[in-house]
């Protein structure tokens, strides 16, 4: 069965992160070590620029090949952290603009370059093939939750909170339903970047200070977004403006970040699912967030737990999951479905770059 090494950097802007895992891209064998390899702050100012302007831009701009260079020189260092032989490394990319409606998604990072430079073949541009058949691009993890969750009951909900944050719903019978659910950590971890010295919302300490705004997230939660049906996907700052028109610039910190960490929630409790789920499992960097904990857990009506309740490992998560899809990409399986980003059949997608080609 091959050995995959899967590497995720996400909207949260914080670092790499690598997990082992020996998989065929249905059965999981096994998982092995875990690494993260945190940004530097002039790299996470400069993804947040190129964030702020990767409309106008292009590959060539000064800023993308230097990013790029970058990017594609800290995966290298996490693959070579791992401390592990791999037959395969699932590399996603970093998201700097994501326009399904108008057939676009753009990760930065440099596969070819990156088999190169560690002498093992990359899958990667996992999203581009889904954008291009009308499809969201977005999520791509609900096919490695169902594979985790095989013998938990259902149905069952797994939450992700990233800068973004998504849902995965898997019924009884394995239908799967998903859609990115409203804003994750970024705008609070924006907000915290803002007032205080830290990069985020340390232990939800600001916002656990704080009260939610009511008349600031009613004007939020009024977005056209939280209309539509799932599939849907969001780029990161698709929230940019709606927060600056409700208000929220107004409050004062603690009250800004409460109300940040609110919203999450009830964008959370506003997604239409085919069924309500017997319990939600959390992953992603909100789970450590108490104050999104709470609110969550405030608004849904089923259980809410963090994924390590029933063994997964929370931190891992996504990086084994690109670990699960380069597997799938190199037998040529389907990555997304129509229940999960609106494809009109199952589609396969991804290409894998090899050592001297």
């Amino acid at each position: 069965m091959p050995r995959v090494i899967g590497l995720m950097s996400g909207t949260s802007l914080d670092g790499v992160d690598a997990a082992w895992i020996d998989t065929d891209g249905e059965t999981i064998a096994a998982f092995g070590p875990t690494v993260t390899i945190p940004f530097e702050r002039k790299m996470r100012i400069d993804l947040r620029q190129a964030l702020k302007v990767a409309p106008s831009l292009s590959a060539e701009s000064a800023l993308i090949k230097s990013l790029t260079e970058r990017l594609t020189d800290t995966h290298a260092d996490a693959i070579k952290a791992i401390g592990r032989k791999a037959d395969l490394i699932g590399f996603h990319g970093q998201t700097i603009l994501h326009r399904p409606a108008q057939r676009r998604t753009w990760q930065i990072g440099d596969g070819q370059a990156l088999a190169e430079r560690v002498g093992i073949p990359v899958a990667f541009d996992f999203r581009s093939a889904d954008v291009a058949a009308g499809g969201q691009g977005a999520p791509l993890a609900p096919i490695f939750h169902a594979a985790l969750a095989r013998d938990l009951p259902k149905p069952l909900a797994v939450l992700n909170i990233g800068g973004v944050a998504n849902v995965t719903w898997i019924g009884a019978d394995g239908t799967l339903v998903a859609c990115d659910t409203g804003p994750g950590n970024g705008p609070l971890d924006d907000w915290a970047a803002r007032h205080t010295n830290e990069a985020f919302d340390r232990n939800g300490a600001l916002a656990a200070s704080g009260t939610p705004d009511r008349s600031v997230l009613d004007r939020l939660l009024t977005h056209p977004y939280f209309g539509k049906p799932a599939p849907k996907s969001l780029d990161r700052l698709d929230f940019a403006q709606a927060l600056r028109d409700s208000g929220a610039e107004s409050l004062s910190p603690p009250d800004g970040a409460a109300t940040l960490a609110a919203f999450t929630a009830r964008a959370v409790a506003a997604t239409i699912l085919p069924e309500p789920p017997l319990r939600w499992l959390v992953c992603g960097g909100g789970r450590h967030n108490p104050a999104i904990m709470a609110a969550l857990r405030a608004n849904l009506r089923a259980p809410v737990d963090p994924v390590e309740t029933v063994g997964w490992n929370g931190d891992a998560l996504e990086a084994q999951c690109f670990g699960y899809l380069a597997a799938r990409v190199a037998a040529g399986l389907p990555l997304s479905f129509p229940g999960t980003t609106g494809v009109p059949e199952p589609l396969a997608g991804g290409r894998v770059a090899v050592i001297g080609s």
